[in-house]
């Protein structure tokens, strides 16, 4: 509270507040709890002892509380007494009748002190008006004395005196500015100004005869002029700078006027000759005799460069078409040595110093290399025709009309080192070109211009960017509509096409690269105007759908190699095998043909990310491919399901061995995962349907779920009728059928089912069988998807129908299939494996952050 208080009645307080809260029965309030005041009595069985002692202080302790309590009421009652009241407030009216009587002396005892001391301010206020008037006029006299001074140093033309002399004028007149109304005080100013309009006239006529060869006159005096110049004002220095550069410059723009022959653009370098002869004399004589920081010398080349900029400009303009390449960029390599050399001359920045002679708040003027900006795109167009020569050996169907395998530069597949031994090709040497070629040409257009020319030349960078990814890269890629068919074992994959869709890959990953570097030497170089405009980005990721394109060649091959070992699956009549005899023949076929191209690939791939992008695909593809002809070669019978048992545990090795010390832990999870399922599908099949309990408890504990329809899916074929929608139904079911069990036996093998699998609430309602498709297609997965829209639409388009068995796919109830038929949605054999390779390398490739 902010009342003022006696100490000892604050201390009083404190100590009643201090002795109330020594007793816990004081604090009574909502948060009492009386079980802690009983504990602190008797915090222990012992203390009960103490029950009478106890009783006793509270017995007391409440006897004199009530002697408190009466008290305290005898001090209330005498408190109310009405007579005391009444004498309180005759007190208290007391009290304020003093406090306003002690007001009104204290108001009386001011206007006395005030009329007291009202004669020595009146004395103080003429002691200050006379103190300011002697100064006034002590500084009238000297500004006076300092006037008549001048006059006879102007009369003299004494500069040296003069612009000390005036710089105190101009000073002590600053006084007298609020004082112009006094007559003497106006007379005075005007005759200062009078005084300065004679000073500018004098130094204007000594500044023409400086530049006058029949009126020679001594440095000296101009240089002093100089220094009465700095004194009299900005306006005055600018304007003689502006009529002694004008005078410097007349016989140039005499001589190098643009109808001239001296004028005309193939006499460009005689004008920057000239130019440096006057700067010499210039320094040399002239301009000796002005001040270092008037700048005069940045200020001619100022004028130069704006004159010039303008007779270029005409110029220019008015060559049209007869304006070619080599004159745009010899002359403007004339101007930018130009420039460059006076910059170094100076040690400041071109731009800087043209800046330097303009004031704070005017534009800065353009250099000479501006007039050029407009007709760079003759240099760009030219930049464009000389991409276009120099990949027109490369292109596929445009300007070359070469055949498939023109487009990858090298016509031998390996070059030789020292030794005479081959290597592979890494990367295309038109790559390496065309990035070559981009260097230069950014730097010599960086030197010339870093504004709309050099965004404009980043555009043909980025056009012939594209072109290289889709007619050299991706062209290369396409194979002809219908392969010819492969006989023998020698025949079943090209050799060539695997190294080619290696060097495919690494030329694509060096332009990605490569592109992304040139963006920030561009960013670099460009103005800050362009700077956020400029990306490469798009170019970047249609190299990344080359690489998708090239691996897919890559895992074409493949699938190419292992084909015939899958076609013997396919064949086999699995459900005639009586006895398992260890892994079937085929599996060395295929792990044999799997290696063959995998030892061609190996060591033609530089980024090992591209490698483990192969070997996660091409183990989906082998698993896919196996799932396949296992489905096509139905029904599959115990001991036929316990051989291909065996024989995928001979793939699933080579799998777990393929990528070698490239393999990873995703791809030892997915490869396990995928032919896990597989081999539950197997491992229910190898069981006996009798006892029906336990085929049916078997396949619970292994697929994991209850769905009817996994256990039995309804397959619809259409009748030859046209005009008939569903004429026959044909019941298959997905196990049954793939074990081959006969039709009398699967309804009560279904009706078990369903009894069995109702009493188990942990089953799932679906597994990885609910993707499973009963009519797996008869091509390769990887036939003609090399898309001839590009390679995004390709990557795009990258095992859309390779598939893995998911956790737990969607329900599929029996009638799934009726409403909407086969047609286009045909599901492949497992459709978890959707990873397309696009953004498997989108993703490995992305730069750092």
């Amino acid at each position: 509270m902010n009342v003022d208080l006696p100490h000892e009645v604050v201390l009083a307080i404190q100590r009643v507040f201090d002795q109330q809260l020594q007793d816990p029965l004081d604090s009574l309030s909502n948060d009492f709890n009386p079980v802690e005041i009983l504990n602190s009595y008797f915090p222990d069985e012992a203390s009960l002892a103490n029950t009478e002692a106890v009783q006793a202080k509270l017995a007391e302790d409440q006897r004199a509380i009530q002697k408190e309590i009466d008290a305290l009421r005898e001090q209330l009652k005498r408190n109310q007494d009405p007579d005391r009241m009444q004498l309180i407030q005759e007190m208290i009216s007391e009290l304020l009748g003093q406090m306003s009587r002690i007001q009104e002396k204290a108001t009386e005892s001011e206007a006395v002190v005030r009329s007291i001391t009202k004669d020595i301010q009146v004395l103080d206020l003429a002691k200050k008006n006379l103190i300011l008037s002697m100064t006034t006029l002590k500084r009238l006299q000297m500004l006076v004395n300092a006037l008549t001074q001048l006059e006879d140093l102007v009369k003299e033309k004494n500069y040296s005196e003069i612009s000390q002399t005036l710089a105190a004028v101009k000073q002590i007149s600053a006084s007298f500015k609020s004082y112009t109304s006094v007559p003497r005080v106006m007379q005075v100013w005007r005759r200062i100004q009078e005084i300065q309009h004679e000073l500018r006239a004098l130094i204007e006529a000594d500044f023409d005869t400086l530049q006058d060869p029949s009126k020679p006159i001594k440095t000296a005096i101009i240089a002093d002029a100089c220094l009465v110049v700095d004194v009299l004002g900005d306006d005055l220095r600018s304007h003689l700078i502006e009529r002694y550069v004008a005078l410097e410059l007349k016989e140039y723009r005499r001589i190098f006027r643009t109808s001239d022959e001296a004028g005309h653009l193939d006499n460009i370098s005689r004008r920057f000759a000239w130019f440096r002869r006057l700067l010499q004399t210039h320094e040399i004589e002239q301009g000796r005799v002005f001040p270092a920081e008037w700048k005069v010398s940045w200020h001619l080349l100022a004028k130069f460069s704006e004159t010039t900029r303008d007779d270029l400009t005409t110029l220019l303009s008015t060559a049209g078409s007869s304006l070619t390449v080599k004159t745009l960029l010899d002359n403007l390599q004339i101007v930018a040595e130009f420039e460059a050399s006076m910059a170094k001359k100076w040690a400041t920045p071109y731009q800087e110093m043209l800046k330097a002679t303009v004031g704070p708040s005017s534009r800065p003027p353009k250099p000479i290399t501006h007039s050029f900006e407009p007709h760079m795109g003759i240099f760009v167009n030219a930049q464009d025709k000389a991409l276009s020569d120099m990949l027109a050996p490369h292109r596929q169907g445009k300007a070359a009309k070469s055949t498939p395998r023109q487009s990858l530069d090298a016509k031998p597949a390996a070059n030789e080192d020292d030794d005479g031994n081959s290597s592979p090709i890494i990367v295309l040497p038109s790559s390496t070109e065309l990035f070559y070629f981009y260097g230069q040409s950014l730097e010599q257009c960086a030197k010339l211009s870093t504004g709309q020319p050099l965004f404009d030349l980043c555009g043909v960078h980025k056009k012939w960017l594209k072109i290289y990814a889709e007619d050299v890269l991706t062209a290369s890629l396409k194979r002809p509509p219908v392969p010819a068919p492969r006989k023998s074992m020698e025949s079943r994959f090209d050799v060539n096409d695997l190294k080619q869709a290696s060097t495919v890959i690494n030329t694509a990953d060096y332009c990605q690269t490569t592109a992304a570097e040139l963006e920030e030497r561009i960013r670099e170089k460009i103005n800050d105007d362009f700077k956020e405009k400029v990306t490469l980005q798009n170019e970047c990721d249609l190299f990344v759908g080359v690489i998708s394109s090239a691996i897919v060649i890559q895992l074409r091959e493949f699938e190419s190699a292992c084909e015939p070992s899958f076609g013997t699956i396919a064949n086999s009549m699995w459900s005639t095998f009586s006895q398992v005899s260890g892994p079937s023949p085929y599996t060395s076929d295929l792990v044999r043909a799997a290696e063959q191209v995998i030892e061609i690939i190996k060591p033609t791939v530089e980024q090992k990310k591209f490698l483990r992008n192969f070997f996660d695909k091409a183990c989906s593809l082998l698993i896919a491919k196996f799932t396949n002809a296992l489905v096509k070669s139905r029904p599959l019978g115990e001991v036929g399901a316990e051989q291909l048992l065996i024989d995928l545990q001979t793939i699933k090795a080579f799998l777990s061995k393929m990528p070698g010390d490239l393999v990873t832990t995703n791809y030892t999870r997915n490869m396990s995962k995928s032919t896990g399922r597989l081999e539950s599908l197997l491992k229910v099949i190898v069981t006996p349907v009798d006892p029906p309990e336990g085929f049916i408890l078997n396949y619970t504990l292994l697929i994991g779920d209850a769905s009817f329809s996994n256990f039995q899916k309804v397959n619809k074929t259409s009748s030859h009728f046209a005009d008939t929608s569903w004429l026959t139904t044909i019941e298959n079911t997905q196990i049954l059928d793939l074990k081959g069990t006969p039709k009398t036996e699967q309804n009560h093998l279904l009706d078990s089912f369903v009894t069995i699998t109702s009493t188990k609430d942990d089953l799932e309602s679906t597994s990885f069988l609910s993707s499973l498709d009963m009519d797996p297609p008869a091509h390769g997965h990887l036939a003609g998807m090399v898309s001839p829209t590009g390679p995004t639409s390709v990557a795009e388009s990258i095992f859309a129908g390779l598939a893995s068995p998911p956790v737990s796919g969607p329900p599929t109830g029996s009638g799934s299939m009726v409403d909407g038929g086969r047609g286009d949605q045909r599901r492949e054999v497992f459709s978890d494996f959707r990873r397309f390779v696009s953004f498997g390398l989108r993703r490995d490739t992305q730069p750092p952050s």
